[in-house]
């Protein structure tokens, strides 16, 4: 790989990482927050400027682009690769200040923002792969935004390459940049006819060489309990404290299993991850996560039977428990037809790289896009500790996937030579 690509990963991650994008839970329109539309703009300018076709920012917050074909291959599939660009709302994500550790020597990582933060053998196994190499964190007081802005480095820089490399033989590409992945409403609001592709490629995935067409299904459980409020002073007898009912209902949820501290490979799990209210009011938000659909309505009955034990126990409270809809298992679709994952994997594979095919625990744009009848997999992009302050990235394994999502494009022209 060259230098000229590895400094262009690096300098692009940088750059984009210092820019805020965190999206926000809740809020009924897409981007969800304005700053997300601060590096959609650089990236439209970036793309404009490199030569790409048909350049725009759409109303709702969505970078398109297109790089032509090569005269040789009109024909091909066009293929797409998307990446997003707001970061979680698990932690802090203002005001990124990102560390370059150059040859990583293989020991403990502290972070200078908040050396109680450190990198080790516990906390980042998958360093011990990347002795010599660069890695990039966070100062240890915001999230890096690796997830997705790695991602997006690897496109841009395959973007600039097929654009000032001719000689590359490929059918038309298109590239899409999307809002608001991470509180899961961005992507519905993305037209397939604009984005006009046969295939896509999210690039939002982990470990070095991790092809994944396999996702969680998820549901959102959101609970309301209403309980009797009066003056504390007077309250004997009468008081029915919201609180207290919403303590004793988590208590009579699993705790030693289906919880996310409690599973991993394919068991799901159900997630308390927000809470808010008064002894009058409570109102607490699930996920519900499970690989299959059998799994992650058993998941919702067991909500549903806690909050019923609630409502039995307390019987002058109201307990509400409504289950929706988030996304479902791409694997119920790619399945049919393992075509775009197989050349996924061969392309790893003339990358160098070791293909793994791994589940995620979790969803991508690609999860949506699969379901509503666009095959998008998703392939790795050097993403570790996401949501979290020990977030990281290795720019070797950032050029990994960019040279595997070359031979990608490479292998869709030739297949269909």
């Amino acid at each position: 790989m060259s230098q000229h690509i590895a400094q262009s990963l690096e300098d692009r991650l940088v750059r984009y990482a210092r820019i805020t994008t965190q999206s926000r839970e809740g809020v009924d329109q897409v981007p969800s927050t304005a700053c997300q539309l601060d590096l959609q703009n650089v990236l439209r300018d970036e793309l404009t400027s490199l030569g790409a076709h048909d350049v725009r920012l759409t109303e709702n917050g969505f970078v398109i682009a297109t790089i032509p074909p090569t005269p040789d291959r009109r024909d091909v599939p066009t293929i797409a690769f998307l990446a997003h660009v707001d970061t979680a709302t698990d932690y802090a994500a203002e005001d990124v200040k990102p560390i370059i550790h150059r040859e990583y020597d293989g020991t403990p990582i502290t972070l200078p923002g908040d050396p109680t933060k450190v990198l080790d053998e516990t906390t980042a196994p998958e360093l011990t792969g990347n002795v010599g190499t660069t890695i990039i964190t966070s100062d240890g007081t915001t999230l890096l935004g690796a997830d997705d802005k790695s991602g997006v480095a690897i496109i841009m820089s395959l973007a600039e390459s097929l654009l000032k490399s001719p000689e590359i033989s490929h059918g038309t590409i298109r590239i899409c940049f999307t809002p608001d992945e991470e509180v899961g409403t961005g992507i519905g609001s993305l037209s397939l006819d604009e984005l006009d592709t046969d295939v896509a490629y999210t690039l939002d995935g982990e470990n070095l060489g991790e092809v994944t067409y396999e996702s969680f299904s998820a549901d959102k459980a959101v609970v309301r309990i209403t309980g009797v409020a009066i003056h504390p002073g007077k309250a004997k007898g009468r008081l029915v404290n919201a609180l207290t009912l919403a303590a004793k209902l988590i208590g009579l949820l699993p705790q030693h299993t289906r919880t996310p501290e409690t599973t991993d490979e394919r068991e799901g799990f159900i997630h308390l991850v927000h809470m808010a209210g008064t002894a009058a009011e409570v109102e607490l938000h699930f996920i519900l996560r499970d690989f299959e659909l059998a799994g992650l309505e058993s998941h919702a009955l067991a909500l549903q039977a806690a909050c019923d034990a609630i409502a039995l126990l307390e019987p002058r409270a109201t307990v509400d428990c409504t289950v929706s809809r988030q996304y479902r298992n791409m694997r119920y679709w790619l399945e049919k037809d393992l075509r775009p994952a197989n050349l996924a994997v061969e392309a790893v594979r003339r990358a160098g790289v070791t293909p793994v095919l791994k589940p995620i625990r979790g969803g991508t744009d690609g999860s949506q896009l699969t379901e509503r009848g666009l095959p998008t997999p998703n392939l790795f992009a050097s993403i570790h500790n996401a949501h979290g302050p020990l977030e990281w990235t290795s720019v070797r394994e950032m050029e990994a996937s960019y040279t595997a999502c070359l031979e990608l494009v490479k292998l869709w022209a030739e297949e269909s030579a």
